[in-house]
């Protein structure tokens, strides 16, 4: 068999297709902002690199967003797409992409559910990112702009696919409420009867869920809050860990952790955030005192079975640490 020795033109279109393009780049910044979150330490009450839980390990949050970054340049090419024929010619399918997401970072690892209110929050952040054109820079405020257009063109297609991503992954501490529960096998027909967008139905279940009052103020938590403390975090410190733990700590001090509040109640969530608002008082991470109190806190909040976790608040900085990598940081 003869060889044919390929053309430089033809050498070149190979290695042009093989760059990676735009999407690319998101689909790898979204993994990275869950591997430094999952990384930092020690973040009260969460898996970090030195503590587990009895079920779920550190490795088991390196597989899930090991797993996910095809799902983020999926999301960010159909963001493209709606940049390019608008929101009412094309079908965004977050619904979809959600579940899938869900779905594969489940099949990736044994140790439960580690993504579901990660993927709820960063899906939509790559599809905003996907919007902006690959010769334009990318900025925070760019992406929440964008951000806004998703939110508000999502379907009664979106809300079934989020359930049933939601029903797949299993989570703890879901409990019971008024309208829509998802253990009522009915809930999906009456999605649909009622022609409510995915937005709609986050609405209904923002009062106890912080992620779906994330969806419902445009991402105030992540781009009003967490985003600005942590780019000051990081001037001050040059440490992203040290940035990230007290950004986690500052969002749970403000805001009470829905995740402990549907374990427990409301007054027990706002009690850790009192804890953390103390910590943060004796320096966080920034000082010898601050840290020792940090560890405590760690230590109190890993009782009873880990139902004292802050997960949102987890998922919260992981969107937080989203924003500023997409705004253009590197550690």
């Amino acid at each position: 068999m003869s060889y044919v020795r390929p053309s430089p033109a033809t050498i070149l279109s190979l290695l042009v297709r093989r760059m990676p393009t735009r999407f690319d780049e998101i689909g790898s910044t979204l993994q990275l902002a869950l591997l430094l979150e999952v990384s930092s330490y020690p973040k009260p009450g969460n898996v970090h690199r030195t503590q587990d839980f009895d079920r779920t390990r550190f490795e088991h949050f390196l597989a899930s967003a090991a797993s996910l970054g095809p799902h983020f340049r999926l999301a960010a090419q159909r963001g493209r797409r709606i940049a390019s024929d608008g929101p009412t010619n094309s079908e965004l399918k977050i619904g979809d992409c959600i579940r899938c997401a869900v779905e594969a970072s489940s099949k990736w690892q044994r140790g439960g559910n580690t993504s579901l209110g990660a993927v709820l929050l960063l899906v939509p952040m790559a599809y905003a990112a996907g919007m902006i054109p690959s010769d334009s820079t990318m900025r925070a405020e760019r992406i929440r702009r964008n951000l806004k257009l998703v939110l508000r063109n999502t379907t009664s297609s979106d809300a079934a696919e989020v359930y049933r991503a939601i029903s797949y992954a299993s989570p703890g501490g879901l409990g019971r409420v008024p309208e829509l529960d998802l253990r009522d096998a009915k809930s999906i027909a009456q999605i649909f009867d009622r022609n409510l967008s995915l937005l709609e139905v986050f609405r209904m279940s923002s009062k106890y869920d912080r992620i779906c009052w994330e969806w419902t103020h445009d991402f105030s938590v992540t781009f009003d809050f967490g985003l600005p403390f942590l780019k000051r975090e990081i001037r001050a410190t040059q440490d992203v860990n040290i940035a990230t733990v007290d950004t986690y700590l500052r969002i749970l001090s403000r805001f009470p952790d829905t995740l402990i509040a549907r374990k427990h109640d409301m007054k027990t969530a706002r009690k850790v955030s009192q804890k953390a608002a103390h910590v943060l008082r004796m320096g966080g991470m920034k000082t010898p005192h601050g840290q020792e109190a940090v560890e405590r806190m760690d230590r109190d909040l890993r009782t009873r079975g880990h139902s004292f976790n802050p997960g949102t608040t987890a998922d919260l900085t992981a969107c937080a640490l989203a924003a500023l990598l997409l705004d253009g940081y590197r550690p």
